[in-house]
């Protein structure tokens, strides 16, 4: 299957660089016209610097129905997916990205279950339904070292899998033995993250979910991203509440891990939400098959998440805080696990490509 991606993006990447009609389109473009030929390296490395805005597709003169049937955005996607079964770590949970739907769907039921009947089994029907207030309320349902020491090890695999994957990816891709590690080209690879600047399409938008430009599919991409932000920022405050400052979860609405991890997880809520509703309407024909169900199972299972994070925030000094709390401890879990063998790892192969793109700009 690899090898027939690689050879569909190496004739499709070989008509572009002779027409070249594309190339204020996004990072794409003008890194191939630096190019005569292709290495297989070459075009691991295109394909996850694609961010699928499919601009190219809808201005293609030799898009379908052409003899030449060039389509761009589904011959990057089709390799992306390849790349990331070659690099993924350990090597053997590769299949999880095919059926990726039914595997996150699978592994989020027996996370629920697992959570549940532990619960349940070993704190009792009387503690799940409890009302609670005040400091250490949650563990009065699930005990402190239940939420923290699973997570702290899932954490530690998931980071781990990531650097395997990058260390490999880096090592295809990288035919100079640049480093990784550069000040500037992370730089300015961090800066393109932070404005998503390749989901503009050149400064018009990106063609989605159909033919007509528009902003939308990268505002979503905003609130989703900077919602985790929020997030991981509100974990980071509470963490120092609770370790350093001594005082335990739950803390006051007003306080600054409740308001910003509420604002954080509202902007999740929302990103999530419209890019559900653009997948479902989007024209499936230049994308890759395999993408759709392995992209709406990672929006459905954020969405999840941050939904019933909020409404354990709002039940929680109710008899429903028991049933929140299990279903989101579960749900939590389930994203832990597979975040290293899902959509997410998009973000990771696409950063690393611009650290690659902006080190050539930087050789020019």
């Amino acid at each position: 299957m690899q090898k027939k991606a690689i050879n569909e993006a190496r004739r499709v990447l070989t008509i572009c660089n002779a027409c070249r009609y594309c190339e204020g389109f996004c990072a794409v473009f003008p890194a191939m016209e630096l190019r005569r030929t292709f290495t297989d390296g070459d075009l691991k490395y295109l394909a996850n610097l694609c961010h699928n805005c499919r601009d190219c597709y809808y201005a293609c003169q030799y898009a379908p129905p052409h003899d030449f049937d060039l389509n761009f955005p589904k011959a990057m996607a089709e390799l992306r997916l390849e790349t990331y079964k070659e690099f993924a770590w350990p090597n053997f949970l590769s299949g999880l990205f095919r059926q990726n739907e039914f595997a996150v769907t699978l592994i989020s039921i027996l996370c629920l279950v697992v959570v549940a009947v532990l619960t349940f089994s070993l704190q009792g029907n009387e503690a799940v339904k409890g009302v609670y207030a005040g400091e250490k309320s949650f563990y009065n349902v699930i005990p402190y070292w239940a939420m923290v020491f699973p997570f702290v090890i899932l954490a530690s695999l998931a980071i781990l899998s990531f650097w395997k994957s990058v260390s490999k990816f880096w090592q295809e891709i990288n035919t100079k033995s640049r480093s990784l590690f550069g000040f500037g080209p992370n730089l300015n690879a961090v800066w393109d993250v932070l404005r998503l600047k390749y989901l503009d399409g050149g400064g018009h938008g990106c063609n989605f979910p159909d033919d007509r430009f528009s902003m939308m599919r990268r505002n979503l991409h905003h609130f989703v991203f900077y919602g985790v932000a929020l997030c991981l920022a509100s974990t980071t405050i509470a963490a120092i509440y609770d370790h350093v400052l001594h005082h335990a979860a739950p803390y006051p609405y007003l306080s600054w891990p409740v308001v910003i991890g509420t604002i954080g997880g509202i902007a999740i809520l929302l990103g999530t939400a419209g890019l559900l509703v653009l997948k479902f309407q989007m024209d499936r024909i230049p994308t890759a098959r395999q993408s759709f169900g392995m992209d709406v199972s990672f929006i459905v299972l954020l969405l999840l998440v941050n939904a019933t994070g909020l409404l354990l925030l709002a039940l929680r000094e109710t008899s429903a805080m028991g049933t929140m709390l299990i279903l989101h401890i579960g749900l939590v879990m389930a994203l832990f696990i597979t975040i290293p063998f899902g959509k997410f790892v998009h973000g990771v192969y696409r950063y690393i490509a611009l650290v690659r793109n902006a080190q050539e700009h930087s050789e020019l």
